[in-house]
């Protein structure tokens, strides 16, 4: 998709695209955070059928909508290519061993040759999580490796 980005003096900036049906749309992202996704009449540029106002928690929150469904199709093409390679999800329990610890703390790739690449929290998904992020019950991880290297991570993360 392409996109054309406009920078609004005093506003923000305009991310205008066009869909694979010619719908004709953009994103104003202003300066304040606030993000407004606007909708115009099809063959005509200059009259809006709608405008969708969010605040910066909001278009955070669709993001984050838009963004788990690439992230798991993503690794769901990549287990595909990729002989060999599994994915699991591991649950963080109130209690476990690592429950209020950070990623850093786990030492998984170190330990179990594993890489973590995402942890959903409250069906967000949260990609590429440094090592300061905390873990908290609830949580899941998102694992990749080999077979044998996930099963080590499954069992580092219940047993510490």
């Amino acid at each position: 998709m392409e996109v054309e980005r406009t920078a609004l003096p005093g506003i923000g900036l305009r991310h205008e695209f066009f869909t694979e049906k010619g719908q004709h749309a953009a994103v104003i992202s202003h300066v304040s955070g606030r993000r407004d996704i606007v909708i115009y009449k099809l063959h005509d540029p200059d009259t809006v059928l709608a405008t969708l106002s969010l605040s910066p928690d909001e278009a955070n929150g669709v993001a984050e909508l838009l963004g788990t469904a690439r992230i798991v199709e993503r690794l769901a093409d990549l287990q595909r290519q990729v002989a060999g390679l599994s994915t699991v999800q591991i649950p963080i329990i109130a209690g476990s061993p690592f429950d209020g610890r950070t990623l850093g703390d786990t030492q998984t790739r170190t330990r179990t040759g594993a890489s973590i690449v995402a942890v959903i929290r409250a069906g967000a998904i949260l990609g590429s999580p440094a090592p300061d992020f905390v873990f908290h019950p609830g949580d899941l991880v998102v694992v990749v490796g080999t077979a044998e290297a996930t099963q080590a991570a499954t069992t580092l993360f219940a047993q510490g």
